[in-house]
């Protein structure tokens, strides 16, 4: 059976019309699913009968179970999904100021291999579909819902859980269709969407042309020697092409690319490493997100010591840079970057 969350608004639309149904049910049908957070067809009360009985006889409405949830010390809260298929997935719903951010996952497992992250341990096993994708954020509103608050407070996206989400380029663009419908869908501002990559560049420059997103890139060193070893795509797309794609990425005046730099001691840490990077990124509108590496039981990097932190930190903003240091949220529940794996249960 097919899942209603795996179609556009317009190809319900044009689904509904072969049906002999007239297309603006698609609209309702949306506000339902993704406003009113409906639980099955028969909630869907604006719709006759008729049209909710082949609702479900054609369509279901759930991509994944939640099978278990962790919340750390500092109230960011874990899920582990499993999938139709029985492959499990992990999100992170984290509190912010005045709203909530949710880290949602794009495929299951990650076949980028980067060094320090626990996701590209077991490799990868495949793309997530667009409903699994938009699933994982309309069970997140849901659960806040049910605790009482508003679904929308969930306001934020970051694709940053497990995989490379330009790898899984047609099934992320198809998703933020949804996303950032401000009509029917999700109403997501396209401004608090962000997109992080490891470095696809055909992909970044089709995001740029494609979608009004935020683009943040995991660059972590300063040459192609260490880059390399760190995250093995840049054997394919080296740090010249991938800058150059950053320079031309499509993006609105005042918008700038976060550069993600995880710290990790001794290897691209030092003052040197700090200079450079102002150099490299010196021609593109660009921030750094300078995140402290968090341990885990497969590391074999170590966390940077705070002084030696917040001295790489000055230098970036002694040269006028952009760059904060991003504190890690539900490192202790193994939620903070790069630590998701979704382990089995045992």
């Amino acid at each position: 059976m097919k899942n209603l969350m795996d179609l556009t608004r317009s190809e319900l639309g044009e689904w509904l019309e072969n049906k002999g149904i007239r297309s603006f049910r698609a609209n309702q049908i949306f506000k339902w699913t993704y406003l009113k957070l409906a639980k099955d067809f028969d909630q869907m009360t604006d719709l006759g009968k008729a049209l909710r009985t082949t609702l479900s006889e054609q369509f279901s409405l759930n991509a994944l179970d939640l099978v278990d949830k962790q919340v750390s010390c500092d109230t960011t809260e874990k899920f582990l999904h499993r999938l139709s298929d029985g492959e499990l997935v992990e999100s992170v719903l984290i509190p912010e100021k005045d709203h909530l951010t949710l880290c949602v996952s794009s495929q299951a497992g990650c076949a980028m291999n980067c060094k320090f992250c626990l996701t590209a341990k077991n490799g990868l096993t495949r793309n997530l579909t667009m409903a699994e994708m938009v699933g994982q954020i309309r069970e997140a509103r849901i659960y806040v819902k049910s605790r009482g608050m508003d679904p929308l407070k969930l306001s934020n996206l970051v694709f940053m859980g497990m995989g490379e989400p330009l790898a899984n380029y047609e099934h992320l663009v198809r998703s933020l269709s949804v996303i950032c419908d401000t009509d029917y869908g999700m109403k997501f501002s396209a401004r608090r969407v962000t997109v992080s990559t490891s470095g696809l560049v055909p992909e970044i420059l089709k995001l740029g042309k494609e979608t009004d997103v935020n683009l943040a890139v995991s660059l972590n060193a300063v040459d192609n020697e260490t880059r390399s070893h760190l995250m093995p795509v840049n054997r394919k797309y080296p740090l010249a092409d991938l800058l150059e794609a950053c320079k031309n990425f499509t993006m609105k005046p005042r918008n700038k690319i976060t550069f993600e730099y995880i710290l990790m001691a001794g290897i691209n840490d030092s003052d040197a490493h700090a200079r450079a990077l102002v150099k490299l990124l010196a021609p593109i509108r660009a921030k750094v997100n300078v995140i402290p590496f968090n341990e885990h039981e497969k590391a074999c990097f170590k966390r940077p010591s705070n002084n030696r932190i917040h001295a790489f930190l000055q230098i970036l903003l002694d040269r006028d840079m952009t760059a904060i240091i991003r504190k890690s949220k539900g490192d202790d529940i193994s939620a903070a970057c790069g630590q998701l794996k979704a382990a089995a249960l045992e």
